[in-house]
């Protein structure tokens, strides 16, 4: 990475502290988080876009973009006459994404839409993360064309807390007592840990129409486990600050994952999806 790389990654993992946010786009580990999670949910997001329509000329908006798999996929499904906008508050990761893309540093709970008449709105674990995200939900919706499309997927750890669901020994143990601290973490944030199940109703009151929903989380899944040890490389730090781990926990913990002998589970994914009138 060079000196200016280096610098911007840094300025933008400061606003992203400033924001609260806990897993910022600064650290390595994201990119190792940003491919785990697309071999988790990116089958799952296609599928949904897949059914909602997405066509040559369309034009969409990829909030919170992170990686490239996910506007990349956009890209080559409305071809060079469409439009794909991604946007983050740290824009790093998706700088390599497909020629056309256009990738905008943007901060979804405080600055206005980049454009509107979107065919098709995608946002992924990013509202649970916004403090403002009654404007951020507003805002997208109100940047839909006429029959376009609102799409929200979003992590539900109140509704599954565990990491691992079969607990029955003191391996999975500590993974759950980290998975605890974790969610701590995030909650002292800002995140509202029981968003992803609102996310019908708020679609709704947002004034779009054909609401529906569903959920899906993964359990026992090579990712699972690529996406787990990244996390807690992740937030190590501030485990250790919280007394919420101690190193030997962590290390025994990572160790656990590097052999194989966890079922790791993720929180349900709820995915919901509105038409705007």
């Amino acid at each position: 990475m060079t000196s200016s790389a280096s610098q911007s990654r840094g300025l933008a993992g400061r606003d992203a502290e400033a924001r609260g946010y806990l897993l910022d786009n600064a650290r390595a580990e994201a990119g190792v988080r940003f491919d785990a999670l697309g071999s988790l949910f990116d089958p799952s997001t296609f599928r949904h876009i897949e059914r909602l329509g997405i066509a040559p000329g369309r034009r969409c908006w990829e909030v919170g973009a992170g990686g490239t798999t996910v506007v990349d996929w956009l890209a080559d499904r409305v071809g060079p006459d469409g439009r794909v906008v991604a946007t983050d508050i740290d824009t790093t990761w998706a700088a390599g994404a497909a020629s056309g893309v256009e990738v905008l540093r943007h901060d979804v709970g405080a600055d206005e839409p980049p454009g509107d008449g979107f065919d098709l709105i995608h946002a992924r674990l990013v509202l649970v993360h916004v403090t403002d995200r009654d404007r951020a939900l507003a805002a997208m919706a109100g940047a839909l064309r006429p029959g376009g499309w609102l799409l929200l997927e979003d992590a539900d750890p109140a509704a599954q807390p565990l990491i691992c669901l079969d607990e029955y020994g003191p391996e999975q143990a500590l993974a759950n007592k980290l998975r605890t601290g974790f969610r701590k973490l995030l909650a002292e944030r800002g995140a509202d840990l029981a968003y992803g199940r609102r996310l019908p109703r708020l679609l709704r009151e947002a004034g779009l129409v054909d609401v529906a929903a569903d959920a899906y989380f993964p359990i026992t899944a090579p990712a699972c486990d690529v996406l787990e040890a990244a996390t807690v490389r992740h937030v190590r730090g501030r485990l250790l600050a919280a007394g919420l781990a101690t190193e030997d926990e962590i290390e025994r913990h990572l160790a656990n994952v590097e052999a194989g002998r966890l079922d790791l589970a993720t929180s349900p994914m709820i995915s919901a999806w509105g038409r705007r009138p």
